[in-house]
């Protein structure tokens, strides 16, 4: 997400940060801007649009005389996520005294809250951006070390950040700080860098120092000192970068697909960030969507009615497993009335996630909903109500038959949501609201880590819907009274969101089982056919497994679920047909594990994904088993989706295909 070029150095350092934002296109943008010291000031360009609208802006390449001057510099390619991708919200961001000028990837959790602070003090603010926080506070912290300001800004900033800095006094120094967000630093002789990955430096060198969380480098030509927030120097030793610039801009990996991949521990860390708040730890949380509450981004600015006042714990004092909450610590404000039934619209892996949406809000708020195939549902005549949610869900935010869906559902009179990865585009501005998912840019046509965050954002709006609903008793637009609910039903939502915190964990566990799905894999390429059954949300897991083998190693792929295999599908189960089995519902396991053994009598070859509490009682029904991470079975499908999607990573490897574009598939799907 974004990309951050420095330069310091006796050269012209335009040029340089020209290429490297040129280098760091293909992670995906909005905007673009450098800003520049002259002995007069700081210098900022910044554009809405992409690299080359910059270099026009700024007269070209960079070598005129004046430019062969600006010999330190910083430049951002921004992928928006507070505010409209425009001039103004563009960075570099500078003071009003334009004494300071960095760029940021990342989000400050606490922006609203600094930035109101600020204002009390007096600052005027030129962007609807997080970021221009950070250089006001920069602004009130210096006192001459620009590395401390640094530092004590950096202790006052909630959530990911990786910042590089200038001063318009300090010729020769930029500072760099990190944090969940990754920032290398480049040595030259006499030169500098500091990036947002080792793409946008490898032309000038090979050295780098790559920074580690609550790191802060001070960068001069040729040297660096690095470090933590409190002031104590952190050794960070040099690498020696091997890498063509071509694999560099994959962080190493081989393709697109498998950085992102691996990307998705971090991924799902973003799209959680703070929509979870755990008031205790150990007896539950409470689901926030900044989005649909008052006061947020992209709000819709409705409340509760005051007889509705803070939520209310139910009968037996229990909330989420909590105590009743101490007067005056309500939920933040939201519509006056929950929906009296949600729609998911979407396409393609977008849909597989709304599958398992469909069943935590049922299961857990009581609310019906329906996931609809979004070039389907206009040509259905669906029964949608006025208070009705129509929630479409789009990774790109631009495809077509999901902009028709959710435009039919609006003149329908339902509620227009929208949940995306990309901030401004088409479907969002068709819509009330937008919760965003923050994984970033997606190169690979195949989708993954997109997919894992409309998970987490899904099951977030699933517990934000039950604990509306059963702690305030309501729903719907006619204001239906919900039936008694007993507490436990609420505490157990509550139990599953501070569970999901650790997501991003259980995420980088289940990447452990690559090497074993190369061996999966290597059975698989084999194959003409491939079958995925499961019951329940693995059901759902399997149809996006099946997917992903199926649209990039081109093996034919179908799922089931697996109660339907006597009906029809086993006529297709022959000697040695792979079949991956899944098992991460407890209630379901058994039965999956009869239909398993069912394509065994019947010559098939069973692989089966579970969790550690039902391995053994099934693996008695599969050729192989392979063990997953321990995640509650709400939670599982974003956990078990990892190693289907290392599958068809490495089966289209074995094949040799184009993994990164798969023949006849389009990344974003603008027509009908």
């Amino acid at each position: 997400m974004c990309g951050i070029v420095g330069y310091v150095g006796p050269h012209a350092a335009l040029p340089v940060l020209l290429s490297g934002l040129q280098r760091l296109e293909y992670r995906g943008y909005d905007s673009a801007g450098v800003a520049l010291r002259l002995p007069d000031g700081l210098h900022v360009r910044k554009v809405a649009g992409r690299v080359a609208a910059l270099i026009e802006a700024v007269g070209g390449d960079g070598a005129s005389a004046v430019a062969a001057t600006m010999t330190i510099g910083i430049g951002h390619t921004r992928w928006a996520t507070h505010g409209r991708p425009t001039d103004l919200n563009a960075h570099p961001h500078t003071d009003e005294a334009a004494g300071f000028a960095l760029v940021h990837n990342g989000i400050i959790e606490n922006h609203a809250a600094l930035r109101e602070e600020l204002r009390g003090r007096g600052h005027q603010f030129a962007s609807e951006t997080d970021t221009e926080v950070i250089v006001h506070l920069l602004e009130e912290a210096y006192t001459g070390d620009l590395a401390e300001a640094a530092r004590a800004v950096a202790r006052r900033l909630h959530g990911s950040f990786a910042l590089a800095i200038m001063a318009r006094e300090l010729p020769d120094v930029l500072v760099g700080v990190r944090n969940q967000t990754p920032l290398i630093v480049g040595l030259g002789e006499s030169e500098g860098y500091l990036a947002s990955d080792i793409a946008a430096v490898l032309p000038y060198t090979r050295e780098v120092l790559v920074l580690e969380d609550g790191d802060v480098a001070e960068v001069r030509a040729g040297s660096a000192v690095v470090t933590d927030f409190a002031g104590r120097v952190r050794e960070r030793p040099a690498v020696h970068v091997q890498w063509d610039a071509a694999l560099a801009e994959r962080g190493g990996y081989a393709h697109f697909m498998a950085k992102e991949i691996h990307e998705q521990p971090q991924a799902l860390r973003e799209t959680l960030r703070g929509r979870i708040e755990v008031i205790e730890p150990g007896r539950g949380a409470l689901a926030h969507l900044p989005e649909l509450e008052d006061g947020g981004p992209g709000t819709l600015g409705l409340t509760l009615p005051a007889s509705a006042g803070a939520m209310a714990a139910p009968a037996g004092g229990q909330l989420g497993g909590m105590d009743a909450l101490a007067p005056g610590f309500g939920l933040p404000a939201v519509a006056t009335a929950l929906p009296g039934k949600v729609w998911l619209v979407a396409c393609g892996t977008a849909y597989y996630a709304c599958l398992v949406g469909r069943r935590l809000i049922e299961q857990w708020a009581g609310i019906p909903c329906e996931a609809d195939i979004a070039s389907e549902f206009r040509y259905r005549a669906p029964l949608v109500r006025p208070g009705d949610w129509a929630v479409a869900v789009s990774q790109s935010g631009e495809t077509a038959d999901t902009l028709a869906a959710l435009r039919e559902a609006r003149r329908l009179g339902a509620l227009p949501l929208v949940i995306s990865n990309v901030v401004g585009a088409s479907i969002p501005r068709d819509a009330a609201a937008t919760i965003h998912t923050w994984a970033g840019p997606e190169i690979a046509v195949c989708s993954t880590k997109a997919y894992t965050t409309q998970l987490a954002v899904l099951t977030v709006l699933a517990g934000w819907l039950a604990q509306r609903r059963l702690a305030n008793g309501t729903v719907g637009a006619g204001g239906e009274t919900a039936p008694a609910v007993a507490d436990v039903a609420l505490a157990a939502v509550g139990d599953v969101l501070e569970q999901a915190l650790d997501l991003p964990r259980w995420a980088e566990q289940a990447l452990a089982l690559e090497g074993a799905m190369r061996g999966w894999a290597a059975q698989i390429a084999a194959s003409e056919h491939c079958f995925f059954i499961g019951r329940g949300l693995d059901w759902a897991v399997a149809q996006e497994g099946a997917l992903k083998l199926k649209e990039i190693s081109y093996v034919h792929a179908e799922a089931y679920a697996a109660g339907e295999l006597k009906h029809g599908t086993l006529a297709l189960v022959t000697e040695g047909v792979p079949v991956i089995a899944l098992f991460t519902q407890p209630e379901l396991a058994e039965k999956t594990a009869s239909n398993a053994a069912e394509v065994r009598a019947r010559g098939g070859r069973v692989l089966g994904l579970a969790t550690p509490e039902l391995a053994e009682a099934v693996g008695g029904a599969c050729d192989e088993i392979l063990t997953l991470p321990p995640v509650p079975a709400a939670l599982a499908p974003a956990i078990t989706v990892i190693p289907l999607q290392l599958l068809a990573y490495q089966t289209a490897v074995a094949r040799g295909n184009d993994v990164d574009k798969p023949r006849n598939l389009a990344k974003s799907v603008t027509v009908e």
